[in-house]
């Protein structure tokens, strides 16, 4: 079954393939991803998009379900992105392992915060139940369940009171920025490196644009400025990623996180190069999709299965870390890895749309059969 693409899944796809690249650290490749130009990366869009994707689940104004089935649906959306997590996780541990013993390597088991797990397991394993022990590079996906927890309280205010939803989360982000306050890691002391409290504004921005009145409406019928305006911010995020231009944080003033570049707190001049970025980047989409129609089509297939393709792509980038460093990563190496790699994940997208499609021919062949006339005795 054919569906048609869209935006959000297209662009959903495309930070998919980036994050799965940019997770295979020293990767050659990893150079043509935005990340290398951009102020902010993927995970920017990642999260923005999950927010405005959410906005679909709530429904347009006047097509809205109760609060009640919003509230339930979000919230199995959460339990099931937190199982995705437990079961990623338990997959990546064994990975090192398993890689640890053949290459009889103990260095693997502290790959990306995990010695804690092999030398006090015990509460270690209550932490990665808990979320408070992540594994580096397995950490995008419990901000995600953090923010899916707290998204019935976002569906409920934008139901009620839709106007105060951006005023409390830019309050929640700037307090969270006044004060440094983290969110802790336990047993290993320590800080999320996603802070949610910080990346909400980000979400709910997604949820807020999304919505076709309000802030959303304001900037649809002004896009042509914003670019205007957005431009030379882009420009500029370039010009301090390439030749480092950014001022000696020692010399801002107090709270210094409202002018640092933090990625744990997804601080202002990152959140606003992201916004220029969309801004310009989102007049391209018409264009490639009428020039690439094949890669739109690709990556909107990723998109809409996001879930399963992120998973996928989170073993895949440890995998493609083991792969090269077992076989000193070079150019052939680094090629092999990511068409593989792509391969795997535009299959794992296939897959749950062929099955829909067979379950959809074969309801359709059983409905035919049982409205067609019996025979003629």
């Amino acid at each position: 079954m054919s569906r048609q693409a869209n935006p959000v899944d297209f662009w959903r796809g495309l930070a998919l393939v980036a994050i799965f690249i940019n997770h295979i650290p020293g990767i050659y490749y990893s150079r043509f991803t935005h990340a290398n130009y951009s102020i902010s990366d993927s995970a920017d869009l990642f999260v923005f998009l999950a927010g405005w994707a959410m906005r679909y689940m709530v429904g347009s104004p006047g097509n809205q379900p109760t609060a009640w089935y919003i509230v339930l649906r979000v919230s199995g959306r959460a339990l099931t992105l937190y199982a995705a997590q437990v079961m990623i996780t338990m997959v990546a541990i064994a990975m090192l392992a398993g890689v640890a013993l053949w290459r009889d390597n103990p260095l693997l088991l502290e790959w990306h915060n995990a010695a804690a797990i092999f030398q006090d397991p015990v509460p270690t394993h209550v932490g990665l139940a808990l979320l408070t022990h992540q594994l580096g590079y397995f950490d995008i996906l419990p901000l995600y369940v953090v923010l899916m927890m707290a998204a019935p309280v976002i569906v409920l205010i934008d139901r009620y009171a839709p106007n105060w939803l951006l005023p409390i989360s830019l309050l929640v982000y700037a307090v969270t920025l006044t004060f440094r306050i983290s969110v802790p890691t336990w047993p290993v002391e320590g800080g999320w490196f996603f802070n949610p409290l910080a990346w909400q504004l980000v979400f709910v921005l997604g949820f807020v644009l999304a919505r076709e009145d309000g802030v959303g409406g304001f900037v649809r019928r002004h896009i042509f400025p914003i670019r205007l305006i957005a431009l030379p911010i882009v420009v500029a995020g370039l010009f301090v990623v390439l030749y480092n231009w950014w001022p000696d944080p020692t010399k801002f003033p107090q709270p210094r996180l409202f002018f640092l570049l933090s990625k744990t707190y997804v601080t202002p001049p990152r959140i606003i190069q992201f916004l220029a970025l969309i801004a310009v980047m989102s007049v391209t989409y018409p264009y490639i999709l009428r020039f690439a129609s094949r890669l739109v089509e690709v990556l909107s297939m990723l998109g809409r299965n996001s879930l399963y393709v992120f998973c996928m792509g989170s073993i895949l980038s440890l995998a493609g870390q083991i792969i090269r460093f077992i076989f000193q990563g070079n150019i052939a190496v680094d090629t092999a890895v990511v068409i593989f790699g792509i391969a795997i994940l535009v299959f794992t997208a296939w897959l749950p749309e062929w099955r829909e499609s067979f379950k959809a021919r074969r309801g359709t062949r059983v409905s035919s059969l049982a409205s067609s006339p019996a025979p003629a005795s």
